[in-house]
């Protein structure tokens, strides 16, 4: 019998593994071939991303869940390279045939028709405006944006529309945008949250290896502020015995930066996110594994997941329910209570087309 080899942690990725999805009939494992020895053993080669073209046919996602707060989103990339080992949108990429481990932070795909997508959904006759919210499963703003500009080509379509939207992001690189999301903000067209999920840098390092440093997060917090642009900050997710002591210094920090809002989610791992996210305890906080996990299942129910309607982000039980007590009382302390995000929906109007006749009146 042929032994497998052990996983091994990749400099600059989150998940230890890549493990088959959960819709493939084969599994594929690397295995010993017995021509290594042990003192030749070197470090993994880094991963390369990949990025391919997605082909969709429409661009605006809809949804009816009733915690959520809107109704509609955009996401311009599919997989995301931060990396974020807790990410629930990882089981995703098994649709794809892929892999929610390490393919899902190295194989990606982008949306570059997002924009004329956008444009042509934006004037059907029976459009009819509702906020639009950037970043709800993964990341507008994930480092191939720099290249890409999806994110960006479509906040210019959305502004050419008076259309309003909503972003969350974990990376400095929505400062870039602010020349559209500054005067879109003034109109009550726009808002802005960060993700601040440790203010530990090494942690963050870890846990999401390519996303902005805590302080990077922090510094786009404090531009958009001065930019007059509502900023929010969630904290989230926040996991039993890893990252939890932290939420009120995390609010506080944000407060400091110009924050006026604040939200916060409990850990979930649906799907193939069990495995990961246990591997990954085991790699870098294995004294800490079985005391987590213990918790996670107190907030779910005896489980790793629960996926009931107004549960899921906040879990269940009194260590869910004392989270939240904390949270509710350092909201109010630092004046992140702030919460009247609502946007003008009045000012939608379609742009002219070229060749397009002059209305009479």
């Amino acid at each position: 019998m042929v032994d497998s080899l052990p996983d091994r942690a990749r400099k600059g990725r989150g998940a230890i593994s890549n493990t088959t999805g959960r819709f493939e009939r084969q599994a594929r494992v690397a295995i010993d071939d017995g021509w290594e020895r042990p003192d030749e053993a070197c470090d993994l080669p880094p991963l390369r991303t990949h990025v391919a073209r997605d082909a969709t046919r429409t661009i605006i996602a809809r949804n009816e869940s009733p915690d959520i707060p809107f109704a509609q989103s955009i996401n311009p990339y599919r997989g995301c390279e931060h990396g974020c080992v807790y990410c629930y949108a990882r089981p995703s990429h098994a649709y794809l045939g892929l892999s929610p481990g390490l393919d899902f932070e190295t194989k990606l795909f982008a949306k570059p028709d997002a924009a004329k997508l956008l444009d042509a959904e934006l004037r059907r006759p029976g459009y009819r405006p509702m906020a639009i919210a950037l970043g709800s499963n993964t990341d507008p703003y994930q480092p191939v944006e720099r290249e890409h500009r999806i994110t960006r080509q479509v906040l210019e379509t959305l502004r050419d529309f008076g259309h309003p939207f909503s972003i969350v992001t974990k990376s400095a690189l929505v400062l870039r945008d602010l020349d559209i999301i500054g005067p879109m903000a003034a109109r009550n067209l726009a808002h802005v949250f960060v993700s601040v999920t440790t203010l530990d840098r090494d942690l963050a390092r870890a846990m999401e290896p390519r996303a902005s440093t805590p302080q990077r997060r922090l510094d786009a917090i404090r531009g958009l502020a001065a930019a007059g642009v509502k900023v929010g900050v969630m904290a989230a997710p926040m996991i039993p015995a890893l990252n939890d002591a932290e939420m009120e210094s995390i609010l506080e920090a944000a407060a400091a930066a110009g924050a006026t809002s604040a939200g916060y989610t409990l850990l979930r791992l649906p799907l193939e996110l069990k495995e990961l996210f246990e591997e990954w305890l085991a790699e870098h906080v294995p004294l800490k594994r079985s005391h987590v996990l213990s918790l996670v299942r107190d907030i779910r129910g005896g489980a790793l997941n629960h996926a009931e309607f107004g549960k899921r982000f906040t879990g269940e039980g009194a260590y869910a329910q004392l989270v939240s007590k904390r949270f509710r009382a350092a909201r109010a302390r630092h004046g992140l209570d702030r919460n009247d995000w609502s946007l003008d929906l009045s000012q939608f109007r379609p742009p002219p087309k070229a060749g397009d006749q002059m209305a009479l009146f």
